[in-house]
């Protein structure tokens, strides 16, 4: 096939997925082109696992990801799972760590993640454009033009890869949404996820800084919605720590529809409360000299024993319950659930059902998965299969 008989496939955004996407439209034969707005490619790639990369995890659970349709990701993840994309990334050189499920290159650098795509992504003669801002995008017969602050571009096909305004990152925007809507489709209102939560107390101040295992138990409208256990941070204005950010994303979105978001903070899990009295009881009657808050040194960090005596002790060990009253803005958000509806996006090949040629992946889509490598896995399972379906020949 001649290079004016490729088919040519245009990428916006230049990301983990838009690189991804790229890399596997031009296995098919693809003339690929990747159109990055900022001034470097992989931002939000370089900061992902603290600058370590969390690629993936071992595991892949179904209750990983989140979204209006959560059944979507299972199909999605069902076509390019885990072992393909540690497959994937050892052919590119890069050589896995594990550490408790969650895989990290051994170098623990992000950049050596980036790099080996960037030299893949030109290995495969994809032309990789900076400072291009997309400002237009129209459907023309079947094919697209592509119209940003510099040039008119034109394409047989577009994947838009433009990720979300979550982050702090110079060029997280909302751009591939206002592109997704002109293209006719509909965008679910984004809300900050994985992000520390803002709560309602007095006493915030007095825990900042400490840091402590438990189990918290999320509560919407007083009914339980999910549970979590790990590290809790205690902050000046309420919680953070992974098992906050799990839950976080059900909290926001919560919240926003006028409902009431509660969290229990268990900080003795391993006890039942019954078994819990009677511990207590027998440290009382093994040193009987010792107060109350005598009796807790050994148990629990200096700072949170006043706040326990203070909450309705001893029950407050068991269920401290704290009133969620907001959340962290978007830019310090890992992630926002929200996005692209998925029910007007081909799980099979990720092509738009209302505009064909138009394919999406990554955090667009309305997905958001769970810490712990599973919103990267996201980027390059969706990457690859809208890669490889908008470059192949449709036969």
């Amino acid at each position: 096939m001649s290079m004016s008989e490729r088919k040519s496939v245009m990428i916006i955004g230049g990301g983990a997925s838009g690189l991804m996407a790229a890399i596997f439209a031009a296995k098919e034969g693809a003339a690929v082109t990747v159109l990055e707005h900022s001034q470097s490619f992989g931002k939000k790639l370089l900061a992902t696992g603290n600058g370590r990369c969390n690629l993936t995890n071992v595991q892949i659970y179904g209750d990983s990801y989140r979204g209006s349709h959560r059944e979507f990701a299972a199909k999605v993840l069902e076509r390019y799972d885990n072992r393909q994309t540690i497959a994937f990334f050892s052919k590119l050189g890069i050589y896995t760590m594990n550490q408790e499920g969650r895989l990290y290159p051994h170098s623990q650098q992000a950049s050596s993640v980036l790099d080996v795509l960037m030299m893949e992504a030109r290995h495969r003669k994809v032309k990789l454009k900076t400072c291009e801002e997309v400002k237009v995008i129209a459907k023309e017969g079947d094919s697209f033009r592509v119209l940003t602050g510099n040039w008119t571009y034109h394409a047989d096909r577009v994947i838009l890869c433009t990720g979300s305004p979550a982050s702090n990152i110079y060029g997280a925007d909302d751009s591939g949404y206002q592109l997704a809507r002109m293209l006719g489709h509909q965008v679910i209102k984004p809300l900050p996820a994985l992000v520390p939560l803002r709560c309602k107390g007095k006493w915030f101040s007095s825990w900042a800084g400490i840091r402590v295992d438990a189990k918290v138990t999320l509560l919407i409208d007083k009914e339980k919605k999910a549970q979590e256990r790990g590290e809790v941070q205690m902050t000046n204005y309420g919680v953070s720590g992974i098992p906050i950010f799990q839950l976080s994303g059900y909290a926001v979105r919560a919240l926003d529809d006028g409902r009431q978001a509660e969290l229990l903070l268990d900080f003795l899990p391993e006890f039942e409360e019954r078994n819990l009295r009677a511990f207590l009881q027998m440290r009382r009657e093994q040193c009987p000299y010792k107060n109350e808050k005598e009796l807790l040194c050994g148990l629990f960090p200096d700072k949170l024993i006043p706040i326990l005596l203070k909450t309705g002790f001893p029950q407050s060990i068991k269920e401290l319950r704290l009133q969620v009253q907001s959340a962290h803005s978007m830019t310090n958000a890992q992630v926002c659930s929200g996005g692209v509806d998925v029910t007007q996006v081909q799980p099979r090949t990720l092509e738009s059902s209302l505009c064909p040629g138009l394919y999406f992946a990554g955090e667009i889509l309305d997905i958001d998965g769970a810490c712990g490598g599973y919103n990267l896995q996201w980027a390059w399972s969706t990457g690859a299969i809208a890669g490889s379906s908008a470059g192949r020949e449709k036969g």
